[in-house]
């Protein structure tokens, strides 16, 4: 029940979700004039061919060749259906999941990581700072920036600093120094929006650097949209038409963006968020502008938001411990075409308990909310008796998250971290 592409299948363009949407986003605003941002504003911060890709109304952009030959190491990534799991809940569902977590760094992360690196160092930018939750990120552009023979500097959030080690190890590992964030206040578990604002400080300091985000910007999702073409081509050798619900974990949108984006077209496919309740953006936050990060650097964005200062609770699923939203998946959910979810965390856990005892597979806690979401959308199938069609992105494998399992096999897990 694994269906592979052999390594010449590998998307040569992404799908880009920006020139499919039914209205056109609302543009990004400078966060000191707050007029539409242009590229000269964003220059100091990234390569012009991201800054073309932020803005582009191309339905389709090349990928690289020097891009493909390094995303060769690991994809076209597997796509399973999880029979095991199917039997244990007793549904008519079937339930398959693209496993992003083959990649080096163990997540979906570096099929963004790879090109920011690659379009950085075509411009001769010597150093990269960026921010990361949980570390699957600050690892992933460790990585890549190892390919390109870059400098990096990671801010990770002090909450996931001092709960996974073992990324911070990672990181160092591929070459990158990782320092806890915020730098200013070692008392505060920190949070993405203040990261973001220690990478940028960095970065506008140096001619040398320049910033990258692993989630929110439309390039990132961009990137993330191999998985979901890989995964049009896998359910059509498992003999589906389409799937019935598409539905991904979601924190800032990459990887969600990823696997849904390429079905947006389809009024046929349900699209499913699925986020902590902890933290949810998409399910009690505010559609209005706002900053990216927790200073005000960056350029305001339309999303939905929990505000720029809101402070989650230190769940294990760091990576989704951000206040706001990408501007397309909050164009989507706006628009009624994406629907969204939110569990607390015991449940979250649950659910990847199950999938670990049925499937083997032993998800990130961030990954464990489209694994929750999944299982409810084949409860929901049993209970109608309907053969629903189940696809979720698998972004990333749990093992540097373990103490998270510990507490919770040993009944220590809280719901609010």
């Amino acid at each position: 029940m694994r269906y592979d592409l052999p390594s010449d299948q590998i998307p040569t363009a992404w799908y880009n979700a920006l020139a499919h949407l039914d209205e056109p986003l609302q543009p990004p605003l400078h966060p000191g004039t707050n007029e539409p941002a242009g590229p000269d504003d964003l220059a100091p911060l990234f390569p012009m061919a991201l800054i073309e890709q932020e803005m582009t109304a191309a339905p389709w952009v090349d990928v690289p060749g020097e891009v493909l030959d390094i995303l060769r190491l690991w994809r076209p990534t597997p796509l399973i259906r999880a029979t095991r799991l199917e039997a244990e809940l007793e549904t008519p569902a079937r339930i398959y999941y693209k496993d992003e977590s083959i990649s080096p760094a163990g997540s979906h992360k570096p099929n963004t990581a790879v090109p920011q690196a690659f379009y950085n160092k075509s411009e001769g930018i010597t150093r990269i700072a960026t921010e990361t939750g949980a570390g699957q990120w600050g690892s992933s552009m460790a990585f890549a920036a190892a390919q390109y023979g870059i400098e990096s500097k990671v801010y990770m959030v002090r909450a996931s600093f001092e709960q996974k080690p073992y990324r911070r190890i990672l990181m160092e590992t591929w070459g990158s120094e990782c320092v806890p964030s915020p730098v200013d206040d070692p008392s505060s578990p920190g949070s993405l929006g203040m990261a973001i604002s220690d990478a940028v400080r960095d970065a506008g300091g140096r001619a040398d650097t320049h910033y990258a985000l692993g989630s929110v910007l439309n390039h990132v999702l961009l990137h993330q949209t191999v998985i979901g073409l890989e995964a049009k081509e896998q359910l059509a050798l498992a003999g589906e038409t389409r799937p019935d619900v598409v539905l991904s974990s979601h924190g800032g949108g990459s990887n969600l963006g990823g696997i849904a984006f390429p079905f947006m077209e389809d009024d046929k496919v349900r699209l499913l968020a699925v986020e902590p309740t902890s933290c949810p953006s998409l399910t009690a936050g505010e559609f209005k502008y706002d900053f990216g990060d927790e200073a005000g650097l960056t350029p305001l964005l339309p999303m939905y938001t929990l505000g720029s200062h809101f402070m989650p609770p230190s769940i294990h699923a760091g990576g989704l411990r951000y206040h706001g939203s990408s501007p397309i998946i909050a164009a989507l959910v706006k628009s009624g075409r994406m629907e969204a979810t939110a569990y607390p965390q015991s449940k979250v856990f649950e659910a990847a308990v199950l999938m670990a005892r049925t499937e083997g597979k032993i998800p990130a806690p961030e990954t464990a909310h489209a694994v929750r979401g999944a299982i409810d959308e084949a409860l929901a199938a049993k209970e109608t008796g309907e053969e629903r069609v189940i696809l979720f992105n698998y972004s990333g494998h749990g093992f540097l998250d373990l103490s998270a399992y510990d507490a919770y096999n040993h009944g220590q897990l809280v719901d609010e971290g």
